[in-house]
């Protein structure tokens, strides 16, 4: 493992054993960036991991602790997943202007007045290579043919900024002019709105101003944790101010000092408090402007008021000499800022209104490119030729009355979306979403018997083998009890299949015996070769990467393809990453299907579940108990942990009872033979983590007993609601958080209110950002949105609106006028094409 990664690790460890207070590192974890970015870099760690850390950990401190844990572990999970993948070499680039030499003004001295940079003739010498700057590619506009080449240029062009001070600022990403030009500020300080002490509220995110007053330290917890506590007053009243565990802020604070602090607002025996703000000197002649400034990212050895002056001279100067590559036409109906401008009032505002529009336009733009490389992948799969498969009504009508329980009005729009798909000559595109339950899979099999209708085949992946297993079984009851096919003609296919059998089973694919198969990862082997694949099938698609499925769906000639994922996506997300696809929503339920009863308990009331767990086992249902960590050594302090507890159950709650026990670090093989023991009820009581949120079906289990429930996203905890009541009878969900005063077991009333999916994904989406709904394929691009929130539906379909309108007009973008938009296009998308869903 590199060392940036092994730090990484350290610093999670950390700040776990802190309870996630944000104290692992002086200033917040977000300092850590500071330095840990170049290093990863220049270790090379995967640009998308270095974008995902970032992301994730410049928003950390806006987060609740219970949300930042659950971000800390899905980071890590994420790299892990990474970790033996081959890493790509950093990528060199020349410098086009020379490095002159001068005073190097310390960060913390006032430099004197600066001459702007200027562009050096071509025959400069060339510099040493060096790894090319990441930020600035990212966004439209930072370089194109019309851009000054003397945005290049290495920031030792800069006056007062030397080899020193430029190695410095490499720890933030900043290489050349062009990247300082996107360093955008991680928030503003608005002398020009300073909210006096006296008026502040409960509960609000703010930043004060004030002289410190009555400073001191004492010592808690029998002398282990050190105390800083001081009052800042600014002459409306005073705020109490407590920082833990950083005992150096006796020697950084002085009495009378004027600081800004920013943070939440909190109340303590009856007073308003701030724990642990980010806090800095404030300069006095900021008091003095009645301005918004800006507060930048900083690393050792750079002062932001330093910063802040160099910022100041490349953005006023360089700023409104960026070429603009969105055409007019779209900025002025969209009501858009020029580049430029938004450029300068992202980083020098003139007001909040000019802010927001500034930051509109820059959001914009990372949407309409993301929404424009997603239709660009819609047309180009639609571009081919599709087989059309005739699906004649009356034989459908018999199909269908033919099968065991009625279609639902969503399971019947879908196959009539189906239908159209597969006549319309090209290839279909379409995802269908649905709760679990909602009946996919019938949906399913109906599209691959209109296919082996007609002689062709059909290939059905699946992430796991206990679910491909409970697919084969259910589509051969469909399509066999049809007589559709002979039991030869679907086959199964997984890690687990004997040499023999799947020698025949290669056999039978080639020749055209076999006309549906089912299976995981080995669909995907080179001697898997099909005669006629016609449909592709993916369950659970974001379980898998953007080249996995580009591999099945190669081995069939312009397949259709039909995509199937039990996570409600939201609105806004489905528009921006699934924009390439159709979507079908299946928002009903079979009928009597009865919603999931659901409770949220006290960890006081935990004999209460264990109780209802018992009687529901003597009526002859089986129950899970999930925790959200496997091992004790990964806890927080009071987390329970699935494979420490399972032994407790076993010995001391349930001792009459047969307990097993599944968690993620266990062999694939391991996992499927426990849940099906678990499925064929060996087992009454199963303990796991999170890994059968997407699982076999177990129409038996009756109780979902979730341990640490506040640290589970309202989607997931959907999904293993989802995993009971399955065989129609009453079934109960209930949530245990780890403390009862937890302010995030509020959160957990939305799921005794509501069973809707959807409503719960919209309020995940909203709380904890859209980590939830991402599979590999689409994190690179989200989490390289800097401005964009893939909340703001209404942002999401403007752009979306004009991206569709000029794509429309110039899907190629050839036009003369288009050349600038391309190149930033082209730079948005790293070059390549590819899935985005």
């Amino acid at each position: 493992m590199q060392s940036s990664l092994e730090k990484l690790r350290k610093f999670f460890r950390l700040e776990a054993e802190n309870k996630y207070a944000n104290t692992a590192v002086i200033g917040g974890l977000a300092k850590i960036l500071d330095f840990w970015e170049a290093e990863a870099r220049n270790e090379g760690v995967s640009e998308e991991i270095i974008q995902l850390v970032s992301s994730r950990l410049r928003d950390y401190h806006r987060l609740t602790p219970a949300s930042r844990a659950e971000t800390l572990k899905g980071v890590w999970k994420r790299i892990q997943g990474q970790g033996d993948a081959p890493l790509p070499e950093p990528v060199y680039q020349q410098e086009t202007v020379p490095q002159p030499g001068g005073h190097e003004a310390s960060p913390a001295e006032e430099p004197r007045p600066a001459p702007k940079a200027r562009p050096q003739p071509e025959s400069a010498p060339a510099p040493s290579r060096r790894p090319a700057p990441a930020r600035s590619s990212a966004y439209a506009g930072a370089q194109s043919a019309q851009t000054p080449i003397a945005l290049q240029a290495s920031l030792t062009v800069l006056q007062g900024v030397g080899p020193r001070n430029a190695e410095a600022l490499k720890k933030l990403g900043l290489y050349t002019l062009g990247d300082m030009l996107y360093n955008f500020p991680r928030r503003y300080d608005d002398y020009s709105r300073l909210k006096p002490i006296r008026s502040l509220v409960y509960g609000e995110v703010v930043t004060v101003i004030g002289q410190v007053q009555n400073l001191y330290e004492r010592k808690a917890r029998g002398g282990k944790m050190s105390v800083i506590e001081c009052i800042i007053t600014d002459g409306t009243g005073g705020l109490r101010i407590t920082w833990f565990n950083q005992p150096w802020l006796m020697n950084r604070l002085k009495e009378g000092m004027p600081i800004a602090v920013a943070g939440k607002i909190e109340q303590y025996l009856g007073r308003l408090v701030m724990n642990s703000p980010e806090w800095e000197p404030v300069e006095t002649e900021h008091l003095r402007t009645n301005r918004i400034v800006p507060v930048y990212p900083l690393t050792a050895n750079i002062t932001q008021n330093w910063l802040r002056k160099q910022m100041e001279q490349v953005v006023r100067f360089w700023a409104p000499r960026l070429s603009d590559p969105l055409p007019e036409t779209i900025r002025a109906s969209a009501e858009l800022l020029p580049l430029g401008e938004a450029i300068q009032q992202a980083h020098f505002p003139d007001s909040q209104e000019t802010l927001k529009a500034a930051r509109e336009r820059l959001a914009f733009d990372e949407i309409f490119y993301l929404q424009m490389g997603v239709l660009r992948q819609k047309r180009e799969y639609q571009s081919v030729v599709g087989r059309i498969f005739d699906v004649p009504e009356d034989w459908l009508n018999e199909r269908i009355a033919a099968l065991p329980f009625p279609l639902t009005g969503a399971q019947k729009r879908a196959l009539d979306d189906i239908i159209v798909d597969i006549g319309s000559g090209r290839p279909m595109n379409r995802l269908i979403q649905g709760d679990v339950g909602s009946g996919k899979t019938v949906v399913a099999a109906l599209a691959a018997m209109m296919i082996t209708r007609a002689g062709a085949q059909a290939a059905i992946m699946a992430p796991t083998a206990i679910l491909a297993e409970q697919h084969f079984k259910n589509f051969s009851r469909f399509l066999l009890t049809e007589g559709l096919l002979s039991e030869g003609q679907i086959r199964l296919l997984t890690g687990d299949t004997a040499n023999g059998e799947r020698e025949a089973i290669h056999a039978g694919l080639a020749s055209g015996e076999v006309k549906v198969l089912i299976g995981t990862h080995a669909l995907l082997e080179d001697p898997v070769q099909f005669k006629d694949l016609q449909l592709v099938v993916i369950d659970e698609q974001h379980r898998f990467g953007v080249e996995q499925r580009a591999a099945l769906r190669r081995k069939g000639e312009h397949p259709h393809l039909l995509v199937m994922t039990a996570t409600p996506i939201p609105r806004s997300l489905a528009l921006t990453l699934y924009g390439d696809l159709d979507v079908s929503v299946m928002d009903e339920m079979p009928a009597g299907r009865k919603p999931v009863s659901t409770f949220v308990l006290t960890p006081q009331e935990r004999e209460r579940a264990y109780s209802l767990i018992r009687s529901q086992i003597r009526a002859g249902g089986q129950a899970f108990i999930v925790y959200p960590l496997i091992e004790e050594s990964e806890k927080m302090e009071d987390l329970k942990a699935a494979v420490d507890d399972h032994e407790r159950l076993s010995k001391e709650i349930f001792p009459d009872l047969n307990l097993g026990l599944l968690h993620g670090k266990m062999r694939p093989d391991e996992k499927d033979r426990i849940m099906a023991e678990f499925r064929d009820r060996k087992y009454h009581i199963l303990v796991s983590t999170t890994v059968i949120e997407v699982g076999v079906d177990v129409p038996n289990a009756t109780v979902m007993l979730i341990e640490g429930a506040n640290r589970f996203g309202l989607a997931q905890l959907h999904q293993l609601r989802g995993r009971v009541g399955r065989g129609g009878g009453e079934a109960f969900c209930l949530l245990i958080p780890d403390r009862a005063d937890s302010a995030e077991n509020e959160r957990l009333r939305a799921m005794t209110e509501t069973n809707d999916g959807f409503r719960l994904a919209e309020l995940d989406l909203q709380q904890r950002g859209p980590g939830e709904f991402l599979g590999t394929a689409q994190a690179g691009h989200v989490t390289s949105l800097k401005m964009a929130s893939l909340t703001d539906i209404g942002l999401i379909e403007k752009a979306r609106k004009h991206a569709a309108e000029l794509f429309a007009r110039d899907p190629q973008l050839t036009q003369p006028e288009h050349a600038l938009l391309a190149e930033a296009f082209a730079r948005f998308w790293g070059q390549g094409k590819g899935d985005v869903s």
